[in-house]
């Protein structure tokens, strides 16, 4: 078996599993044989690719074979009557997916269902959706394999139980239920962007996974502002990933990114999402996050970034999603746009946040604004805390080197 062979199957791992492991989902009606006859596809092609090479449409040939081995297991009567129906068949009036030719729809939306609880949608989502192993999704949570293993077993035999329908939901449906998906796609946008452990910073399947089921929903959806303003943020944000890691391997906060490696198109892809989703009333909690991504990404340099815009779109931010980290990010920007002593003073009301406790970004914001007013001691702790809350290896290292620069600063006359 050669490498081109492993490579190319690799990729269509990445690229097409949902959609395999969706069309034998459709056949087999229950998820654990549709990925048992996924799990086959791909075993099969490193063999047969091996010998008569790699097909001109891998993903193509991939879901022939996994739907032909899902129908053979279906006419082995005894047994699909032994394990059907998993999933519910429906077969309603056209609904808002045909035409899209994409089952991903109806997979995303049966993993992603308000039965379920928020972290069996988001498990489901990065095992079936997007193909990761159970040991991956473990380490995206930071729990243990058998205890993932254990929480996507629960939210399989939830879905047969409460026989939730192997469909998109009906219109009148769609928009309620699109509100959890959305907050799936935006958290396996930020695992894959700041990876939470490992030498990586960026997890590029996580990321590209993300993006591609928002572009899913933006065509099943293109007049919901929502949909736009989440699809506008991951665009906008990811444009900069190419300067997030310098050559030498270093991560690289914003003030230090090299802006004219940006990506101008998915910048200007992000701002058209955006100006369409600000048109429509009221604004979305990821309308206005990609409003303030929108701020950074027209900045010419560090220094031109409008401070007093992003904290303005904060507190609009914070009164249509409530959180600790809303409040952190507010807290930063006032003390970007008023001085690191104000943003102390922001900041203090969040320590005694339990929400907020073991979040390393909390002491590492101290530990800067610390620095910049030369409270070496102070910032020195901070950092310390910031490192023992963090298991990513780029983080570790950044947080490790201005450590050491502030011990240096510290030790100066």
């Amino acid at each position: 078996m050669t490498e081109d062979v492993v490579a190319a199957v690799a990729e269509a791992h990445r690229r097409d599993w949902s959609r395999v492991l969706a069309c034998a989902a459709q056949v087999t009606r229950d998820l654990d044989l549709a990925e048992e006859c996924t799990q086959d596809a791909y075993e099969q092609a490193l063999h047969t690719w091996a010998r008569d090479g790699v097909p001109d449409r891998p993903g193509a040939w991939l879901t022939s074979v996994a739907r032909n081995r899902a129908l053979d297991l279906r006419r082995r009567e005894e047994r699909f009557r032994r394990r059907m129906p998993l999933l519910v068949a429906e077969d309603p009036a056209p609904g808002p997916e045909d035409g899209l030719d994409d089952d991903r729809l109806r997979l995303i939306f049966t993993c992603c269902h308000p039965a379920l609880s928020g972290e069996a949608r988001i498990a489901l989502t990065l095992r079936l959706v997007c193909g990761l192993s159970t040991a991956e999704v473990a380490r995206a949570f930071l729990v243990s394999e058998p205890t993932m293993a254990a929480r996507i077993t629960r939210a399989k035999k939830k879905i047969a139980t409460a026989r939730i329908p192997y469909r998109v939901p009906a219109a009148d449906d769609l928009a309620e239920r699109v509100g959890a998906v959305l907050d799936v796609v935006h958290l396996i946008f930020t695992t894959g962007h700041t990876a939470p452990a490992g030498p990586r910073l960026i997890r590029r399947d996580l990321v590209d996974s993300a993006i591609d089921l928002a572009r899913t929903l933006h065509l099943l959806m293109p007049t919901d502002a929502a949909v736009s303003g989440l699809l506008a943020l991951l665009l906008l944000i990811d444009a900069r990933s190419g300067s997030r890691v310098s050559a030498d391997g270093r991560m690289l906060l914003l003030p230090e990114q090299d802006r004219t490696r940006w990506d101008g198109g998915l910048i200007a892809e992000g701002v058209a999402l955006l100006t369409d989703a600000l048109r429509r009333r009221p604004p979305t909690r990821y309308a206005v996050e990609a409003a303030i991504a929108a701020v950074h990404a027209e900045a010419a340099t560090w220094a031109d970034t409008d401070w007093a815009e992003i904290a303005a779109l904060y507190d609009v931010l914070r009164g249509l999603w409530p959180s600790p980290v809303v409040e952190l990010n507010r807290a930063v920007a006032i003390g970007l746009r008023d001085g690191p002593a104000a943003g102390l003073d922001a900041l203090a009301p969040l320590l005694d946040d339990p929400a907020l406790a073991t979040y390393g970004y909390l002491s590492a914001a101290r530990a800067d604004f610390l620095r910049r007013l030369g409270r070496w001691d102070e910032a020195i702790d901070a950092y310390e805390e910031a490192l023992a809350l963090t298991d990513s290896e780029k983080e570790r290292s950044f947080l490790l080197g201005r450590l050491a620069d502030t011990r240096e600063s510290r030790s100066r006359p």
